[in-house]
């Protein structure tokens, strides 16, 4: 079956999370990716070389929900399956496209069993559900961090759509938060914070920690309300949704909300005094004691063994 995946891209560069869309999405059959954009020759090169594509297809506009939505309308008659991750993009676009069409999509979806099967979650991610999607198209917005990235393959064929996405809106300002730290949404590494650290200044013992080990830097939402973190390092049901090979807790009692957010890590490490901490019982190592011994201990002994990256 025919599936039709949008590509995520920024600054002129392809999103990590595209690769892992497409790995998912290649379950359910041969797919083309749609790359919108202007000066986008840098991330059709990228897309095309996604194991799984079988062809690129590029058109140029803005990727704003009011106009993508009218090019996939158009499109989807080509694809029984129109896919997107569950960003920012995905979630303002598939919703439109499905009221268009007058299907039901489906959200946030974690694992495909079948053609029209899923599994997504629910109740802040305490449960996972089971979708069966018996309709003639399927909308699926795919999250991002559940699937491993595709490989890398040969070049697939670019198509250059005539089509040109106007939209009634238009983008004012892009505000961007500078960060030599991994995408903190596809890192293999994250090192989380808490409220426990005090204070903005604080977290430099977090920052320091991660530039060590590569990793990318995550906070609680108690943590990002008071000022001691931006708000694009929030992990959490209200945050960002990680699945890094390995997740350090540093001061972090485990609320559900974060809870539901790092689901997906495949180890845990937990550094908290309390060890009736709810994440502490969940990690598969934890480390109780003072994390301001702690922290600035483990970060010198990685440094001595040459850990640095």
């Amino acid at each position: 079956m025919s599936v039709l995946v949008i590509a995520d891209h920024d600054a002129g560069a392809l999103s990590p999370t595209t690769a892992r869309v497409v790995q998912g999405a290649s379950e359910l059959g041969p797919i083309d990716l749609l790359v919108v954009g202007d000066d986008t020759q840098n991330v059709v090169a990228a897309a095309a070389t996604l194991a799984g594509v079988a062809k690129v297809l590029t058109a140029k506009g803005d990727v704003l929900a009011d106009g993508l939505e009218m090019l996939l309308s158009t499109l989807a008659v080509r694809y029984h399956y129109v896919v997107a991750s569950a960003g920012s993009v995905g979630k303002d676009v598939m919703p439109r496209l499905a009221a268009k069409l007058d299907l039901m999509p489906v959200t946030d979806v974690v694992k495909i069993l079948g053609p029209t099967s899923f599994e997504r979650p629910i109740y802040a991610g305490n449960a996972i559900q089971t979708v069966t999607d018996n309709q003639a198209k399927h909308i699926l917005t795919l999250r991002a961090s559940a699937f491993r990235p595709a490989a890398t393959d040969t070049a697939a064929p670019i198509e250059v759509l005539d089509d040109e996405v106007n939209s009634v809106a238009r983008l004012l300002a892009v505000q961007r938060t500078q960060s030599d730290t991994p995408d903190l949404a596809t890192a293999q590494i994250v090192i989380g914070g808490g409220v426990a650290l005090g204070s903005a200044e604080n977290f430099q013992l977090i920052e320091n920690l991660a530039k060590t080990l590569g990793a990318a830097i995550g906070a609680t939402r108690a943590a990002v309300d008071a000022g001691y973190a931006p708000n694009d390092w929030q992990i959490g049901q209200t945050g960002k949704i990680i699945a890094p090979d390995l997740y350090i807790a540093i001061g972090i009692s485990g609320a559900l909300q974060h809870l539901a957010g790092i689901q997906g890590a495949r180890k845990i490490i937990a550094i908290n005094s309390d060890p009736e901490a709810p994440l502490v019982k969940l990690a598969d190592i934890a480390l109780i004691g003072d994390l301001f011994e702690i922290i600035p201990q483990l970060t010198a002994e990685l440094e001595s063994l040459g850990v640095r990256r």
